[in-house]
């Protein structure tokens, strides 16, 4: 059972807009989209922001990194502008923003987790605390497809936040699924499975869906390919090409 939206924009509005802003959000809107997969990091000051990569210079300008700097520089650089002049001056935004633009919206959210290096723990905790503290009714009212589903390649950053928040679902991102990928799913009762789908198999679909998790792959963005795993069994992916696959795709 596959309780979340089956398609998903990807950091915001994939290839329309500038990843993980609100201008990304406000372009997955426009094409219908009230669902997204974004990345959060900690600030060196230990708080959540919606960047993908620690270090500057692909989504915001110079040298430095997230983890060395404060949240309140970070707010103040511009992670629009390298995308196109219409964007420029659009700020990094804080984690806290983009829950109460989602909530504003109804828009469903796949957190990942993101830590920079050795900070795997630390960032698990504190955005399961953030989520679980913003979305006390929700997980008080028990409906899964009313919370964010965390996800995380890395199993410390989601086992700390299975100790903070157990009753936020969790989703475990690997690149390529090992052998030993179910004990691991079960340590961090994982509900789900996210993967690439490049190395998904129908063999691998149909082992995971068999074990009682959901599937979830990045990123699809070619309408054939999309239809191909979704018709092995798999529950749903993200795509950057928000223009060519829609929200009612599955």
């Amino acid at each position: 059972m596959w309780p979340y939206p089956k398609i998903v924009a990807h950091r915001g509005g994939g290839t329309l807009a500038p990843e993980n802003t609100v201008a990304g959000l406000r372009a997955g809107l426009a094409y219908g989209f009230h669902a997204v997969e974004f990345d959060v990091m900690l600030s060196r000051d230990g708080i959540g922001m919606v960047m993908h990569d620690a270090d500057f210079g692909r989504t915001v300008a110079g040298r430095g990194s997230v983890p060395e700097t404060d949240a309140v520089d970070l707010a103040a650089m511009d992670a629009g502008a390298w995308f196109g002049q219409q964007f420029n001056d659009e700020p990094v935004p804080y984690y806290t923003q983009f829950i109460d633009y989602c909530k504003a919206q109804r828009i469903w959210m796949n957190v990942e987790i993101k830590p920079a290096d050795g900070f795997e723990a630390e960032t698990g905790r504190w955005v399961a605390r953030v989520t679980r503290d913003s979305y006390a009714a929700e997980i008080a009212a028990g409906d899964p497809a009313a919370m964010p589903l965390l996800s995380s390649f890395s199993f410390d950053a989601l086992a700390a936040a299975r100790d903070v928040a157990p009753d936020l679902p969790r989703g475990y991102l690997l690149d390529r699924v090992p052998g030993d990928w179910q004990a691991q799913a079960r340590e961090l009762g994982a509900v789900a499975i996210h993967t690439n789908h490049q190395h998904l198999t129908l063999e691998l679909t149909r082992a995971i869906k068999a074990a009682g998790y959901g599937l979830f792959c990045y990123t699809v963005n070619e309408p054939e390919r999309g239809r191909e795993i979704l018709s092995w069994g798999v529950d749903g992916f993200c795509t950057d090409r928000i223009d060519l696959i829609g929200p009612g795709f599955a």
